[in-house]
């Protein structure tokens, strides 16, 4: 049995407003039976204590097209509803609320707009022009009302203004479909099921309606927050086992490179990580100090003393290190330096993995591989050594991916076929995806093609890349640089899309730097213009990579050595290429393969040039004396550039190359014959065991001195006055850092491992500006050598610890402490004293004996 309508009134407690709903209905459709032709009513009763299921009784005796349903129990709107439509022979479905708040009468317009349209369903909205609101609520309901779509626009059905008005109008065949998918049982029932057509890629067009307030209404304040909580069990819902299976194994690598670690947070400190385990523990630790005391976080005096550091000049990671503040004050800076490195890989392998299915591929697993890559290639798992900043890049793919939403439209309007994957995605013929997957012909006429907003997404842009400037802002330059190259490349492919997409994309470019600027633009005041700002940093020479860099395998790798690795890198932290040859070779046959697409030239365009940029300034062609000038000249003395170490710009080859994995593997699992693919994937392992990452090689860290441990440093100390260690803080021996951040900021240290300014240009350097006396107890260390100590060096020592406001001076067992103790000893003309554990000098307020 079939019918031309059907509408579904659910109804709870309605006893006094059903009847003349019922009858409105009735009137409305009998009044022009050629248009409506043949129909149906059905009540559903959602367990009401009144007379509702006595009206409807009633009603359907008196006219056999109405039918009541009982739902049983109370279960909310979105039971109710799913009875009646799953009960429904309708063609089309009209499904309203018991108030009649929207007059039956719309369901003219409705109907016009579906079959002028082509839409599959039309939703009244009380949000777009046009639309007439005759009573309005209380402003608290309505305030509560306007910011609740809002929200359910962002998260769960972008493009539609209105999704909570009762009275919406479907294809039959599609809302049972909907509804028989269903499983929200109230209010949120709405957002599940248009986010079911968009998923399917139904369009659904917005219709403005009249509609007016009615008295006795069933929502309550508290409903509000109940459809964000089934919001919340619709996106879960969403997500594929598949994908917490990927999430799970990412998870699982994580850990167990950092197995080392976790099994010993107390002392353990990672190999290879020089002194910056040291330095990022101090900047966790110290950023709670600061959130904790309501202290200014971009600053502090506890290092470098009494200068202090410029911590938004420093990475300190603001974005994470606030928010995890409770982590740090509760369990130590050494568990929050764990959970970011582990969960921060993890997050960043998930969040390609999400932008490679999203766009580029059908197969899960195929994205699996392109985002392992992506995020546990070489250069990734060398900076996981010590640069959580370089690690931690969840938001890179979320910024790339709003990039691309902006171009969304001129891409998919030219860009060939396309078909959906099994995971949502969708593959045109050229290899550029449009984010909805949706076939451009299927949308409703006027709807951008991915069914999003120039605004919203060049907001959603520019509060992203804000974030991002607080977890750092290098790796947002060389995303910046990646994207700008494969931008280029795109255009240079294809044209015709450039032409199209120009427009949308600096338009919303612009609305994201008008959000974003606002933002930042007093930490990076701080940061520029603040005290102990910088210019640019100064990393020495040889920062460049060598072209044989790229060939080689990591340290890390599970075919690498360090005797093979550490003559090609600045140090154990910045091997930033080091793909190994097999994977460059698949490359460039994958390239080869895949050559006629469009998306494949670009990355591989995006590739070349970044390697090729990340040689330096100039390189040496391996294996003769030659030496070329390299592309960074170009930018090496550019604003922001000056400052980035370019070998680094190779990390922007590891997505890429992360990408063109997963189309290959794509491609191959769905190839016809089981010779290739087993032939390709065979490939595709060969290339990629050898760059498999090993465990991260654990150290003992040295016990903090019981002088520090026990507080007996306290009486040495007196307001203002800091603690200068022998010899003092600096990139290279910074365990002092580590005293502070264990033992809670009980005193200051001259000198540290920091970035700050030195000289009258205000070059940026590693550590303090150094002294004379630092330079000296430095060079005692390293050499063992005991230089002669005259009036003008204890002179020069007196007026250093001045400058310090030093409180104590303390040598800790360490290498050459013999002639440190002797060298300290003849500058301050009297012998230490053992506290604790340690040699140490008290001094005063001046520098001089107390």
């Amino acid at each position: 049995m079939s019918v031309d309508l059907t509408v579904v009134v659910p109804a709870y407690n309605e006893e006094s407003r059903l009847g003349p709903t019922l009858d409105a209905i009735r009137a409305h459709l009998c009044a022009d039976p050629e248009r409506w032709g043949s129909w149906e009513l059905i009540v559903v009763d959602d367990g009401s204590t009144d007379g509702t299921a006595e009206v409807a009784e009633k009603a359907s005796a008196e006219d056999p097209r109405i039918q009541v349903l009982s739902g049983g129990p109370n279960r909310g709107k979105g039971h109710a509803l799913r009875l009646g439509v799953l009960a429904s022979y309708g063609r089309r479905v009209l499904f309203t609320d018991a108030d009649l708040a929207t007059p039956v009468e719309e369901l003219d317009r409705l109907d016009a707009a579906l079959t002028r349209t082509g839409a599959e369903a039309a939703v009244g909205s009380r949000a777009r022009p046009g639309a007439r609101i005759e009573v309005h609520q209380r402003r608290l309901r309505e305030w509560l009302g306007r910011a609740g779509n809002r929200l359910i626009r962002l998260v769960a059905v972008p493009g539609i203004r209105d999704t909570q008005c009762g009275f919406k109008l479907f294809d039959g065949e599609k809302a049972r479909a909907a509804f028989a998918d269903s499983r929200l049982t109230g209010w949120g029932i709405d957002v599940e099921i248009l986010r079911f057509f968009r998923n399917r890629g139904w369009p659904v067009t917005e219709v403005p309606v009249r509609w007016s307030h009615v008295p006795g209404s069933k929502v309550r304040p508290g409903d509000y927050g109940r459809v964000l909580l089934e919001l919340v069990r619709l996106r879960t819902r969403a997500v594929r086992r598949t994908d917490l299976a990927v999430t799970g194994l990412f998870l699982l690598a994580s850990v167990l490179l950092y197995k080392g670690l976790w099994a010993d947070l107390s002392s353990g400190y990672l190999r290879d990580a020089g002194q910056d385990q040291n330095q990022w523990e101090w900047f966790f630790a110290v950023t709670a100090d600061n959130v904790a005391h309501l202290r200014n976080p971009l600053f502090t005096t506890l290092q470098g003393h009494p200068e202090g550091v410029n911590l938004m000049a420093n990475t300190v990671m603001l974005g994470l290190s606030v928010p995890l503040t409770p982590v740090t004050l509760l369990f130590g800076p050494t568990v929050t330096w764990a959970l970011v490195l582990t969960l921060g890989l993890t997050a960043t392998a998930t969040a390609w993995y999400w932008l490679i299915a999203r766009r580029l591929v059908r197969h899960r697993w195929a994205a699996a591989l392109g985002a392992a890559f992506a995020a546990f290639a070489p250069p990734m798992i060398s900076h996981g050594n010590a640069h959580p900043n370089f690690l931690v890049l969840f938001m890179l793919p979320l910024i790339v991916d709003r990039a691309l939403r902006l171009v969304d439209g001129a891409v998919s309007t030219g860009g060939g076929a396309v078909s959906a994957g099994d995971g949502g995605g969708a593959v045109p013929s050229d290899g550029v995806v449009p984010a909805d997957g949706a076939v451009p012909s299927e949308k409703a006429p006027g709807a951008r093609a991915a069914g999003g907003s120039t605004v919203r997404d060049g907001v959603l842009l520019g509060l992203f890349a804000a974030y991002q400037v607080f977890l750092g802002e290098e790796p947002l330059l060389l995303a910046a640089v990646g994207m700008l190259l494969f931008a280029l490349a795109y255009a240079v492919v294809r044209p015709e899309v450039a032409r199209r997409a120009w427009r949308p994309l600096l338009r919303g470019l612009g609305i994201a730097l008008l959000v974003c600027l606002p933002l930042v633009s007093f930490p990076l005041g701080w940061q520029f213009f603040g005290p102990q700002s910088y210019a640019s940093v100064m990393h020495g020479d040889n920062t460049g990579n060598s072209p044989l860099a790229f060939l080689q395998f990591a340290g890390r790798s599970l075919a690498g050595t360090d005797a093979g690795a550490d003559p090609l890198a600045m140090n154990r932290t910045e091997q930033n290429a080091f793909y190994g040859w097999p994977l460059v070779a698949l490359a460039a046959a994958i390239v080869i393969r895949l050559w006629r697409l469009a998306l494949v030239k670009a990355l591989a365009a995006t590739a070349v040039v970044a390697a090729f940029l990340s040689l330096g300034v100039e390189f040496r062609v391996p294996y003769t004396d030659l030496v070329l000038t390299g592309p960074w000249r170009l930018l090496a003395h550019q604003p922001l550039f000056e400052s980035v170490i370019e070998s680094r710009t190779a990390m922007i080859c590891a997505p890429v190359l992360g990408m063109l994995l997963a189309l290959a593997a794509d491609r191959l699992a769905g190839a016809r014959l089981r010779v290739h693919r087993a032939a390709g994937f065979a490939a595709l392992a060969a290339a990629l065991v050898p760059v498999l990452p090993t465990p991260y090689p654990v150290r003992e860290r040295a016990e903090v001195p019981g002088f520090i441990a026990h507080g007996t440093y306290r009486s040495y100390l007196g307001e203002g006055e800091s603690i200068v260690t022998v010899p003092l803080p600096n990139p290279g021996s910074a365990e002092a850092l580590y005293w502070q951040s264990s033992t809670g900021f009980g005193f200051p240290v001259a000198g540290g491992y920091f970035n700050g300014p030195w000289g009258p240009d205000r070059i940026g350097i590693y550590g303090a500006t150094p002294r004379h006396t630092s330079n000296l107890l430095g060079e005692v260390r390293d050499t063992g050598q005991v230089p002669e100590i005259g009036p003008q060096w204890r002179a020069q020592a007196e007026a250093d610890l001045r400058a310090w406001r030093a409180g104590v001076v303390v040598l800790p067992p360490q290498y050459n402490e013999a002639p440190l103790y002797e060298t300290v000893t003849k500058l301050l003309g009297r012998p230490g004293e053992r506290v604790a554990g340690v040699w140490v000098w008290d001094v005063g307020a001046a520098g001089g004996t107390r």
